[in-house]
């Protein structure tokens, strides 16, 4: 019988891929969150990346979830590309109305309309697509407008228009760190994501006050997402992705997981003599 139960927790062991994508330093971190979303009902996807030392945290980090409207971040990244090389102005006139003003409506209150015009006027959701592959970055589909997207027969396990947690950690450092956009693009995008206006119930509620937060929210029925980076007092900053897809209560349960990720990198990262987070 004891063979048996060795063999059975060796077999339960192997079989849980998340904990190869979070650092040796974080596993504590990544257990404390694995722990919470297991008590919760549906699916959920979290990945957070310290920006400065490199330190990563998963918990089913390499699960495709729909991206939702956390994808308006690669269309603004793509778009100011374009403003980068002087082939596009935020002035510039869209629609009848300016870019900047477009950008404004799809970061801040994301505006479905304003995003479509975007998107057409690069080209399609291809264009944005190739800007993410352009850029090394894999495990993102962007396949269809806003308006296609919600059109069609939802599915929240539609490969279309996904991402996983890893992935769009991966975009918010390529954006962040990667040079793809110049300064005062990267802080025309960042400015625009500190002002978000949906979704405070999110990553935002539980974190202490005043903690600078710049996020993109993402809802479906059945879906709530929410991503972007946390400053910490110490000025490093975290990349975070979280989605949920089914159950109850996801954005409280975001919450949750954000705080316990900022408490996580607080701790573990304070001193150079501290290894692991306790929990405490």
């Amino acid at each position: 019988m004891r063979c048996l139960a060795v063999l059975g927790w060796l077999l339960a062991f192997l079989a849980q891929p998340a904990a190869a994508a979070s650092s040796p330093e974080l596993v504590s971190l990544e257990q404390q969150l694995a722990s919470l979303v297991a008590g919760k009902s549906g699916e959920y996807g979290i990945a957070a990346l310290d920006l400065r030392t490199g330190k990563t945290v998963s918990v089913n980090g390499d699960q495709p979830f729909p991206m939702a409207s956390t994808v308006k971040v690669a269309v603004a990244a793509a778009y100011l590309t374009q403003v980068d090389h002087g082939r596009r102005t935020l002035d510039q006139r869209i629609g009848g109305r300016s870019a900047y003003s477009l950008m404004e409506a799809m970061l801040i209150h994301s505006d479905n309309y304003a995003t479509d015009l975007l998107i057409r006027n690069l080209g399609g959701p291809k264009t944005v697509q190739q800007w993410v592959s352009w850029h090394g970055l894999t495990g993102i589909s962007v396949d269809r407008t806003i308006a296609q997207l919600l059109r069609d027969r939802r599915d929240l396990h539609d490969p279309r228009d996904s991402s996983t947690p890893l992935a769009m950690i991966g975009l918010l450092k390529t954006i962040e760190t990667g040079n793809v956009l110049k300064p005062q693009s990267r802080s025309f995008l960042q400015t625009m994501m500190a002002r978000c206006m949906t979704g405070k119930n999110r990553i935002r509620a539980l974190l202490p006050a005043g903690t600078r937060v710049e996020n993109k929210t993402g809802t479906l029925s059945g879906l709530t997402d929410d991503i972007g980076f946390i400053t910490m007092p110490d000025g490093r900053r975290i990349a975070v992705a979280i989605f949920a897809r089914g159950g109850t209560n996801r954005p409280r349960t975001i919450a949750e997981a954000a705080r316990a990720i900022y408490d996580g990198f607080a701790y573990t990262f304070r001193s150079p003599f501290v290894t692991a987070y306790s929990g405490r």
